[in-house]
């Protein structure tokens, strides 16, 4: 406690806290919320087929584990979560670049992304079935679906948002036109590009277990329907819990990025 009382605080009177501390909050609060989900299941307030106690989650974990199939399924879902998000932002980050600079390529197609991103991907599986068949591309559609629009809107409004007069700053010394767009313009939106793809990595694998009902026979999305039927709920959550590690490592490879490219920021920060 004395650690957090003699920390360093912001402008605004908040404490800021080092890394250490960050991580250690973030074990203790997760440990706080296994430990009441132990307490939970023990006192049976709960029936263990509607909330698993977590060592049978764990149990479940070595089965699937010594078997191979959790890594089969795992792996299934990376690689349709991983393609659908390449393809998302192949497209969407270019287009979101044309449309913040350019008001004619935005007044063209933002009236259509506005009446097709409130269409849920959900909606969007029977015409990937109809398009593309059963088969992995109509699931890396979907999911590619899922993800373009955080994408497309965030990089977009990055551009937008760029201030004129460090535009004009390097105007003044100078620089030329590709270089305002490399070390001024890109430099500013980036951070709104990598939010982008944080949301659009949510969204993905949100859509993920929605893309894995489409005949799949393999992926967590299958894994939690299959056990869904044989009432196998601790299955349900190791599938669960295997997508929120993998959305939580994914996430965190962003920032390391965002970190590393955008370290002339921290330092003028500091």
């Amino acid at each position: 406690m004395l650690a957090f009382a003699t920390a360093r605080r912001d402008a605004l009177g908040n404490t800021v806290l080092t890394s250490a501390q960050r991580n250690l909050i973030a074990v203790a609060t997760l440990s706080g919320l296994v430990l009441l989900w132990w307490l939970l299941a023990a006192m049976k307030w709960i029936e263990p087929v509607l909330l698993p106690p977590p060592q049978e989650v764990a149990s479940a974990f070595v089965v699937t584990f010594q078997d191979g199939s959790l890594a089969k399924h795992t792996a299934a879902s990376l690689l349709r979560v991983l393609q659908g998000f390449a393809l998302a932002t192949i497209i969407a980050v270019p287009l979101g670049i044309m449309m913040g600079n350019s008001q004619l390529v935005r007044g063209m197609v933002d009236p259509i992304v506005e009446l097709i991103r409130p269409v849920p991907p959900i909606a969007v599986i029977p015409l990937a079935i109809l398009w593309f068949g059963i088969g992995e591309i109509s699931k890396v559609f979907i999911i590619a679906y899922g993800a373009f629009f955080p994408l497309l809107v965030n990089t977009m409004a990055g551009f937008k948002e760029v201030e004129t007069v460090h535009i004009r700053a390097a105007q003044a010394l100078g620089a030329t036109r590709y270089e305002i767009f490399r070390d001024v313009i890109l430099r500013s939106a980036f951070p709104f590009i990598v939010v982008g793809a944080r949301l659009g990595m949510g969204m993905a694998f949100i859509v993920l277990v929605a893309a894995e009902l489409i005949a799949s026979s393999e992926g967590l999305g299958f894994l939690i329907n299959d056990a869904r039927y044989n009432f196998q709920t601790d299955r349900i959550f190791l599938g669960m819990a295997c997508i929120g590690i993998m959305g939580f490592l994914l996430n965190w490879a962003l920032l390391r990025l965002e970190h590393r490219l955008l370290r002339w920021k921290q330092i003028a920060h500091s």
